[in-house]
């Protein structure tokens, strides 16, 4: 294991360590977890490359988000190491979209929260979720600017990397009350049209603390025990799919707001599972 370099040696070790990582399809969960410390590695070279720089060659989609040369450059390293080394495999990105169907699917957000990052804000990050036969089984979550980086196996639980390199478990809080929870949301847009808008004030008058982290930060810090409830009404799958199995092996739920899988319903509510069902009675669609 040596011949590796040192974060991916980390988290080899853990997953040998764990011995409960079972075989998928052609290839156990430990082999893609590493080539996915490959994959996190070669988008984060190119994102720190960009960020903070003048020119990002900033363009506007059609859905009115952004998208900069870090992004499409990022998805590309991505997609250059799956080609070499899933060629079997499906990519599904945000910038370049999806290619042939198989039951091994990669989604990937080469960087979540790029508003963020192109007024140098330093919370964004690289998203990769691994699906198999349509359940997500790995999810990997790199914040370079952060110094930070989060993941998850299936059922070998979900683990975090501090900006000194140590590595630790996740394990969510164990806050069972609403008045006593904290509260992360990205913003007010499209909770109306999800027709969650009083939930959304329920939540926001009720519970103990509320803050707008956003994007995949408020996820991972239910992931973490430092947030109880996250939730946003519109998301896309690779806003989601890496987030998935770093919420629930880390002893959290996370689903759409009326309890679906979060990809199938476009929305997201992670908590620490204590309030879930609470949560989602709150934000049950109203007229």
């Amino acid at each position: 294991m040596s011949q590796y370099p040192l974060g991916l040696r980390v988290v080899l070790r853990v997953a040998v360590e764990l011995g409960r990582l079972g075989p998928v399809t052609q290839y156990d969960l430990a082999q893609d977890l590493a080539l996915a410390v490959e994959l996190a590695d070669a988008a984060d070279t190119v994102s720190m490359r960009h960020f903070g720089a003048d020119d990002l060659g900033i363009e506007i989609k059609s859905d009115d988000s952004p998208v900069t040369v870090a992004d499409k450059g990022a998805e590309q390293a991505i997609r250059t190491i799956l080609t070499q080394q899933r060629p079997d495999d499906a990519v599904w990105g945000e910038e370049f979209g999806s290619g042939q169907s198989a039951s091994r699917r990669w989604i990937i957000d080469p960087i979540d929260g790029t508003k963020n990052y192109l007024r140098g804000v330093p919370v964004w990050a690289t998203l990769i979720g691994l699906e198999v036969d349509g359940e997500i089984v790995l999810g990997m979550v790199s914040a370079p600017a952060m110094g930070r980086r989060w993941w998850a196996t299936q059922g070998a639980g979900a683990w975090t990397r501090s900006v000194a390199g140590a590595v630790s478990q996740l394990q969510v809080s164990d806050v069972d009350r609403i008045s006593q929870a904290s509260f992360s949301f990205s913003d007010e847009d499209y909770w109306l049209e999800r027709g969650a808008r009083t939930g959304l004030r329920y939540l926001i008058d009720n519970c103990w603390r509320m803050r707008a982290y956003g994007d995949f930060w408020s996820h991972i810090l239910v992931a973490e025990g430092a947030v109880d409830i996250a939730a946003e009404p519109a998301l896309m799958p690779w806003d989601m799919a890496a987030l998935v199995p770093i919420v629930t092996e880390s002893g959290g739920r996370i689903t759409g707001f009326t309890g679906q899988p979060p990809l199938s319903e476009g929305c997201a509510v992670s908590t620490n599972g204590q309030l879930h069902e609470l949560v989602l009675r709150v934000l049950r669609p109203t007229a």
